[in-house]
């Protein structure tokens, strides 16, 4: 029997900010992970030297940076350049990212390019939050005129927001994520893996007790309020405040009769997105200049993390390769598109291998901003007082490992509200 003031379900980057946050403010925090180790999702794997995160990684100028910043995290890494190509039709095309490249590719026409520098000029200023409750489609198809120049768009806020369906992203988020990619993103030294080890210092230095291999089975409550989570191997903890930092349906079926909280409406409009990730180590570029390509026409992308941070102990360049997915996915149809994609930029890869790793249907994420969305999920399941919950699907606005930050973050803000007594949250709908 443990007793504490907030008990933090999930270990991975929600988890952890939830934890130090609550840790902060002085309240006896303890966080049970049920893997062996910390992390989650943002786990760095090492092979032959090379640094794999699951998945092509990279930190947008938004709440999860601000955030490590302010926690005083060591951010070792660089921002690559923007500087690419498209894959349209079978072929490697300069993208249009710049003056330069614009005058340059033979993607648009001299109308198209008009167009779009236009845009590029005037894009950094706009008010993003109008059209947070319009599917992406809308937005593009109502303010874009060329079809090229909507490709092009289409291709850059896919890789942006790892969607494949424009008719259900809402515009808003990730028109505001594109504005911040264009500023550019940070690639960490040895992957995400050493941010993670930073964090939980953190958590340790904080007092946060934190429990590995630690399977909760079932959160309880009374009388409205939370009592106590109960593991597997029979440690039981009594808590004030219990934050899920697990996927939505994880807390669903954690949570006693959880059918008939606000839980069960979150899982239902939830739509999770996924992707292939093939990543490889290669001795040396066959291409070098070959290092960034979008897809058009096809949902994939290719990013040579190394040039722009160190992920290998002996030189070697590591890529990731992406597939986004949608409904139908085939594991190795999507292998194969994904090796012909290395194929048509680095020809003679194979050569070259020193070490690969591939992830045919990674989650990468639980559920994002889209226009079904009949409520927003968190910081407080209103049903049940003292119970919160976090993690990149419940986001109100935010993309990615953003949504991860702001919504712990969101959690432990109202839970010290409701201490000083201040009034319950005002559970919000999506308009």
């Amino acid at each position: 029997m443990m007793n504490v003031d907030v008990a933090v379900v999930g270990g991975g980057i929600a988890g952890l900010t939830a934890a130090i946050y609550a840790a902060r403010a002085g309240k006896r925090t303890i966080l049970l992970e049920k893997q062996n180790r910390l992390g989650g999702r943002a786990i760095t794997n090492k092979k032959n030297g090379a640094y794999f995160n699951l998945g092509g990684h990279a930190l947008y100028d938004g709440d999860a940076l601000a955030t490590f910043r302010e926690l005083g995290l060591r951010l070792e890494g660089n921002q690559p350049s923007i500087d690419g190509y498209g894959v349209w039709k079978g072929q490697l095309l300069t993208m249009p990212m710049s003056v330069k490249s614009l005058l340059a590719t033979p993607l648009l026409s001299w109308r198209g390019k008009v167009e779009l520098a236009s845009w590029l000029a005037k894009f950094s200023k706009l008010d993003t939050r109008r059209y947070d409750h319009l599917s992406l489609r809308d937005w593009v198809e109502g303010n874009l005129q060329d079809p090229m120049v909507r490709n092009v768009f289409y291709s850059l806020l896919r890789t942006a927001s790892y969607v494949t369906s424009p008719d259900l992203l809402a515009a808003g988020p990730v028109l505001k994520q594109l504005q911040r990619s264009l500023n550019g993103v940070l690639y960490l030294d040895r992957g995400w893996g050493a941010m993670l080890d930073n964090l939980r210092d953190i958590a340790a230095a904080q007092g946060v007790t934190m429990l590995t291999s630690s399977q909760v089975t079932q959160v309880q409550h009374q009388d409205g309020a939370v009592q106590q989570l109960s593991c597997e191997d029979g440690t039981i903890v009594e808590a004030k405040h219990i934050i899920l930092a697990v996927p939505p349906a994880a807390a669903l079926q954690l949570v006693q009769n959880a059918e008939a909280t606000s839980l069960h409406a979150w899982v239902k409009q939830a739509i999770p997105v996924t992707a292939a990730c093939l990543d490889v180590a290669l001795r040396r570029l066959p291409k070098p200049k070959q290092q960034f390509v979008y897809g058009i026409d096809q949902a994939v992308f290719l990013t040579n993390q190394s040039r722009a941070a160190h992920l290998s102990d002996d030189g070697a360049q590591v890529i990731s390769v992406l597939k986004y997915q949608g409904e139908d996915n085939n594991t190795e149809a999507d292998l194969r598109e994904l090796e012909g994609l290395l194929t048509l930029v680095q020809p003679g890869w194979r050569d070259e291998l020193v070490a690969k790793q591939y992830l045919p249907n990674i989650t990468v994420c639980h559920d994002f901003m889209h226009v079904r969305r009949g409520q927003l999920p968190g910081p407080a399941v209103p049903e049940i007082r003292g119970l919160y919950v976090a993690g990149d699907w419940a986001s109100h606005g935010e993309l990615l490992v953003d949504a991860a930050t702001a919504s712990a973050k969101r959690a432990v803000a109202h839970l010290l509200t409701q201490e000083e007594g201040k009034p319950q949250y005002a559970h919000r709908t999506v308009i």
